[in-house]
């Protein structure tokens, strides 16, 4: 009968080592899961097989991989995850299967060093702790409470239905904007062509008379030269400004002047609040649900609701939630949520179904963002063909004013 080592996690997170003799890896993962033990890794007779990493890289190296780390790597990284799990499999046989299937250079490298440290003893969310730029707070956390609780995979399964939803919503929103972003485009083309090639064409059949402009001509013809005499400068500088820009809200009180302006913008800055709300709503649902403490999870969603305003609004609550204070009461002190939030919140602290409540204020809020874009959109494509259509008309009068007041001086004589 083998012998094969294992490495193990108790209840308490503690590494716990050992070999035993049985027909198969499957009959010590059954029986260390019967004695309360998280299975790390199981190699028999103690060493690993070098084959099978050859194996791994020359398998990698055959296919086609992309540089970068997509969230698509990352959902299906944690779904294949979760039902590995499911099905019995080692956390370190799990990261092995997927080395196997990755289609990301840089997730490759990262799984392969996971690999190796795991196998030196550490746990999982110790290792991706190790990749921050890979695995955020959400990811590390998450994983700790899976791996104390013994529910590994049920809490990746619903980290995977978190990032799956995010994705989708994230899809949403870019469909929703590239008509009228596109449409924006071509109507400013359009424009520019007019103003630097057709205007100019105008003016040269203008010089032949000796007539004396409208108001209105002489400003487009001006306003045209200046643009082409200063294309390049003109674009020089927006780059430049752009740049400088970029470089200005990457700081903290740029970047807390942005949020601001777009929270008091008319119309709009109901939508990014809201935006807002639903990104630390979907965080919330799914680390209360995982059973992560309250505490724990405002601080995690301080760190990752990708706004700073909220960030420093979520820093208060905590402070007063340590202290003993109801959410929900805190949360209404604040004046950012509104008062159905404040309620459902309160709602679920009463009958203890705060990650339920979590949910539910999250789907209104993407459902919310989804209607808002939809009616945006509706709404974009006249305004910006009456804009387009009044700017070129004014283009066109200014053009053939002149041709009128040619024509009549030619009928009088």
């Amino acid at each position: 009968m083998p012998q094969f080592a294992y490495i193990a996690r108790d209840n308490k997170g503690e590494k716990v080592t050992g070999s035993e003799e049985a027909n198969s890896s499957d009959e010590i993962v059954g029986r260390l899961q019967a004695k309360g033990l998280f299975v790390i890794s199981i190699k028999e007779g103690g060493e690993a097989a070098p084959e099978d990493k050859k194996e791994t890289v020359k398998f990698q190296s055959k296919k086609k991989l992309h540089s970068g780390i997509n969230a698509g790597d990352m959902v299906l990284f944690c779904r294949q995850f979760a039902t590995l799990l499911s099905a019995g499999v080692t956390v370190l046989n799990c990261l092995k299967i997927f080395l196997k299937q990755v289609s990301s250079r840089k997730l490759f490298t990262v799984i392969s060093a996971m690999i190796k440290d795991m196998e030196a003893g550490l746990s999982l969310h110790e290792v991706m702790a190790k990749h921050p730029r890979v695995f955020s707070d959400l990811w590390v956390n998450l994983v700790e409470s899976g791996e104390a609780s013994g529910n590994l995979a049920v809490v990746l399964s619903r980290l995977a239905a978190y990032l799956e939803r995010s994705e989708e919503f994230k899809k949403k929103i870019i469909s929703a904007l590239i008509y009228p972003a596109i449409l924006l485009l071509a109507g400013l083309g359009a424009l520019l062509f007019l103003t630097i090639k057709i205007i100019p064409t105008f003016s040269e059949i203008f010089k032949g008379f000796n007539v004396e402009l409208p108001l209105l001509t002489v400003m487009l013809m001006n306003t045209s030269q200046f643009i082409r005499s200063y294309l390049l400068i003109i674009l020089g500088i927006s780059a430049v400004g752009v740049f400088f820009f970029r470089q200005y809200i990457r700081t903290k009180p740029g970047r807390k002047a942005l949020e601001n302006f777009l929270f008091k913008l008319p119309v709009m800055g109901e939508f990014f609040q809201a935006m807002a709300v639903e990104r630390f709503s979907s965080g919330m649902s799914t680390l209360v649900e995982s059973g992560v403490p309250i505490l724990y999870s405002l601080e995690i969603s301080e760190r990752s609701c990708g706004n700073l305003i909220l960030s420093e609004i979520i820093h208060s609550i905590k402070d007063e939630v340590r202290d003993g204070k109801p959410l929900s009461q805190q949360m209404d002190r604040t004046g950012f949520f509104e008062p159905m939030v404040i309620q459902m919140i309160n709602v679920g602290e009463e009958i203890g179904e705060l990650p339920q409540m979590f949910k539910k204020i999250n789907e209104f809020y993407q459902d919310y963002v989804a209607t808002f874009l939809t009616r945006f959109t509706a709404m974009f494509e006249p305004m910006m063909l009456l804009f387009m259509g009044g700017v070129i008309g004014i283009m066109v009068v200014g053009m053939f004013l002149p041709i009128f007041k040619i024509s009549q001086m030619g009928g009088a004589g």
